[in-house]
């Protein structure tokens, strides 16, 4: 983890040096973003909007807080719902040929970003990235699509929205509570108010307002990176109890925790910074005799390289009966 994370979420001994250097650096992000919003709010800058319902699934701090599964969970939600969705994303790390850019089957992350290429091999839906999002969500419409979910997106207030999803890490929750760079937010506490639904990823916490759900992410088999062939998950801790993990996530514990959590043993470990453009070289210090599990993110990125010991792990959201009808019931109030 690096330094600045440890002093936004770990309380690390260094925050005293570095929370007063940054904290002038945080008003003016403060003012500055505060402005802007006003600007919005105001009509001084213009939103715009489209002719179907649209979804964002966003959060108030950086780094990853489990956004990627529970686009993926809303989509095949609408699903059931007979709806055809589709998505939208900034497409953080890719580099298009031109905007907005519909993804196809042989569009790769170094165009698209990791986590779009991810949801679009998961969900089969037309998926778009580009900056602009009002372009993106348009381009959705002329596809036919019935809504749209928006990865991320939560502060691009140009693209008006029907219903404001905030998912927020339940073990990490919003660290030391001040905005970039002195802490991890993007917006302020005030922001999880305004949401229409508030869902919190793992930990303990108990949701006490009415708009908050609980969420956990379920594992059921690891995927053959090369070859895509499927072990259940109890054949393969049968086969590989002890394992090497690699992950290049906003928490890369989070990961290691999981696997730990579903009983394996972790005899070496590596983190790499979120959105990491993968090579062979940064995988050379895991020995090949032992399995190598990562990501489904990460392993987007490693397809055309992966050795033979190389697995990951595609986790899905799980809500409860209760909360499930609640989705439900929202996405059907904004049709």
């Amino acid at each position: 983890m690096r330094l600045i994370e440890q002093v936004w979420f770990d309380k690390h001994k260094a925050k005293w040096l570095l929370v007063p250097v940054l904290f002038p650096f945080t008003l003016l992000f403060w003012l500055i973003s505060t402005l802007r919003r006003i600007a919005y709010k105001s009509g001084v800058l213009m939103s715009y909007s489209v002719d179907i319902p649209i979804i964002v699934v966003g959060n108030i701090g950086v780094g990853g807080n489990g956004k990627t599964p529970i686009v993926v969970y809303l989509v095949e939600l609408a699903q059931t719902l007979g709806l055809r969705a589709g998505v939208i994303s900034r497409g953080y790390g890719g580099k298009a040929e031109h905007y907005p850019y519909l993804i196809n089957e042989q569009s790769t992350t170094l165009q698209a970003g990791d986590e779009p290429i991810l949801i679009y091999q998961r969900t089969k839906v037309p998926v778009v990235v580009g900056p602009n999002r009002v372009a993106s969500a348009q381009l959705l419409v002329e596809q036919g699509c019935d809504i749209i979910i928006s990865d991320d997106g939560l502060q691009h207030y140009r693209l008006q929205r029907d219903l404001e999803i905030i998912v927020m890490d339940g073990k990490r929750l919003s660290g030391n509570g001040l905005l970039l760079p002195a802490g991890p937010l993007r917006e302020g506490h005030w922001r999880l108010k305004t949401a229409d639904l508030l869902i919190y990823n793992g930990g303990d916490v108990i949701a006490q307002q009415e708009h908050s759900l609980h969420m956990k992410l379920a594992a059921s088999e690891l995927v053959h990176i090369k070859t895509a062939k499927k072990i259940p998950l109890s054949d393969f801790l049968t086969r590989y109890a002890s394992i090497n993990a690699a992950a290049g996530i906003g928490s890369p514990q989070r990961f290691f925790d999981t696997l730990e959590l579903l009983g394996f043993t972790l005899l070496q470990t590596q983190g790499f910074v979120d959105h990491k453009d993968f090579t062979l070289d940064d995988f050379v210090t895991f020995k090949s005799d032992l399995a190598l599990l990562m990501t489904e993110k990460d392993a987007v990125k490693c397809q055309a390289f992966a050795l033979e010991n190389w697995w990951y792990l595609p986790v899905n959201s799980q809500f409860s009966q209760q909360d499930q009808q609640q989705l439900k019931n929202v996405i059907q109030r904004i049709l």
